[in-house]
């Protein structure tokens, strides 16, 4: 008994020794900070989407769509079943038990060896054999096999847990994006509908204006043209709407149909006053999708130590033990009844060496593919960063612009009317003036659902949306 006891303490020692190189992130140059940007943690990245989104329809709609949406409950079915296999790793550490009970009886022929040996010596036609037995195997983690194995366990599981909130950052960027282009598309029909209104008006301006002999009956088709200009617009807007309002309610699990609640106009809608980014390296500290691809590279990484640790031998303990009789009263009398076993075994692959080298091979060329995808999502992150800033930055300015051009629209139209009723300007310049007017308001409120969406993807860029 003492040589397996020392032969458990040797395996001990050596199990401390594990193959393959533990992790260390790859370097990867980062600027730092953002154009434009203070040198500084404080980051929009890290507010709630509850208190990043003021509008309180808009909170409600993201807060279906967080409990609803298909796309994420999946994801948190992956998270599940990473962790099924993490406490398979873990039980690998302890020794496989199993218990067997069989009885049996034996009849040979009387006429064979076995039967005239029965009959002459034992007096008796069949034998009978009882077992009740606990076998136990246990492998050695010599090489950290196993501890390699947990180590990929455990990173997979992390990277499922970071993948359910990388959905999520994409989803509530997509509900926020889709709500305020519905307010976009609201303020539109309101501009389409003031201007058939409008349109009437100058149809039955001009009218007058033919009855009096003053205009042709060409000056009133092209007033009617642009009103159903104008009028054209109303149904493809609604049509717009209902979809928009659809893909919404899709996005939280829902049905399609039914109206999504507005708390505010598009011109209520109220931006961040300060964008803060934070400094690059926190935004791979923050998404979601970068911990992911880290996590994917921390499992390949510890793959490689189990390929390689699975190309040298394999030490495991065995041992086995319980009642035997060769009948039924006398199987539980103890200690007459007692056996076991207990063996020690080493295993070394030789026919199947080229295999497990491919493996382990193969597990060195997906580690350095994991490199290169954590690398890429690194630059990617910052780049996706530095063009949500240069969107907003750039959209405010377009906002500005766009506020302007309605006002000088909106003053063509007053002035062009009143030169026309005093014949000062013909009926092509009013028609010109008002399709100027509708253009620049509808443009000035897809600026404003712009510069929204621009706010919302830096939020995302930034690594907001799970919390």
């Amino acid at each position: 008994m003492t040589k397996y006891i020392h032969l458990i303490l040797l395996a001990a020692g050596l199990s401390a020794c594990t193959v393959g190189r533990n992790y260390q992130r790859p370097e990867v140059a980062l600027p730092a900070t953002f154009a434009q940007q203070p040198a500084t943690d404080t980051t929009i990245g890290n507010a709630a989407w509850k208190q990043f989104f003021q509008d309180p329809a808009l909170q409600q709609l993201l807060e279906a769509t967080v409990k609803g949406n298909f796309d994420l409950q999946i994801a948190l079915t992956r998270i599940d079943e990473a962790q099924a296999y993490l406490k398979q790793s873990k039980a690998a550490f302890f020794p496989s038990v199993g218990l067997n009970a069989t009885a049996n009886t034996s009849i040979p022929s009387k006429n064979s060896l076995n039967g005239v040996s029965l009959e002459n010596f034992l007096k008796t036609t069949h034998i009978e054999d009882f077992t009740l037995g606990v076998g136990l195997s246990w492998e050695i983690d010599v090489w950290g096999r196993l501890r390699r194995q947990k180590e990929a366990a455990l990173a997979t599981y992390l990277q499922s847990y970071e993948g359910a909130k990388a959905v999520q950052t994409g989803l509530v960027a997509s509900v926020a994006s889709g709500y305020f282009n519905l307010l976009m598309l609201d303020a539109q029909l309101r501009v389409a509908n003031r201007n058939v209104a409008l349109s009437d008006t100058i149809v039955r301006m001009i009218s007058m204006q033919k009855t009096a002999g003053q205009v042709t009956e060409l000056a009133v088709q092209q007033a009617i043209s642009q009103k159903q200009s104008a009028e054209s617009l109303v149904p493809q807007l609604q049509q717009a709407i209902t979809i928009q309002e659809n893909a919404l309610h899709m996005l939280a699990g829902e049905l399609p149909g039914g109206v999504i609640a507005r708390s505010a106009s598009l011109e209520q809608v109220q931006l961040w006053d300060s964008l803060y980014t934070g400094i690059p390296a926190s935004v791979t500290a923050n998404r979601p999708d970068v911990k992911a691809t880290e996590l994917a590279l921390q499992a390949a990484n510890a793959n490689v130590g189990v390929a390689q640790a699975s190309m040298y031998p394999k030490l495991s303990i065995t041992a086995s033990g319980g009642l035997n009789a060769l009948k039924a009263s006398d199987w539980f009398s103890v200690p007459s009844s007692l056996f076991g076993t207990v063996a020690g075994n080493i295993a070394q692959p030789i026919f199947q060496q080229r295999q497990l080298k491919t493996q382990y091979e193969v597990a060195k060329v997906q580690r350095e593919q994991a490199v290169i995808s954590f690398r890429q999502s690194v630059v990617n992150a910052v780049r996706e960063v530095s063009d949500a800033l240069v969107s907003a930055d750039k959209l405010k300015e377009q906002q500005r612009i766009a506020d302007a051009q309605v006002q000088t629209t909106n003053k063509s139209v007053s002035q062009a009317r009143m030169l026309f009723q005093s014949g000062l300007a013909n009926y092509l310049e009013v028609i010109t003036a008002q399709g100027n007017t509708l253009q620049a308001e509808l443009n000035q409120a897809d600026v404003k659902r712009r510069q929204l969406a621009a706010t919302v993807e830096l939020y995302r860029a930034l690594g907001g949306g799970w919390k």
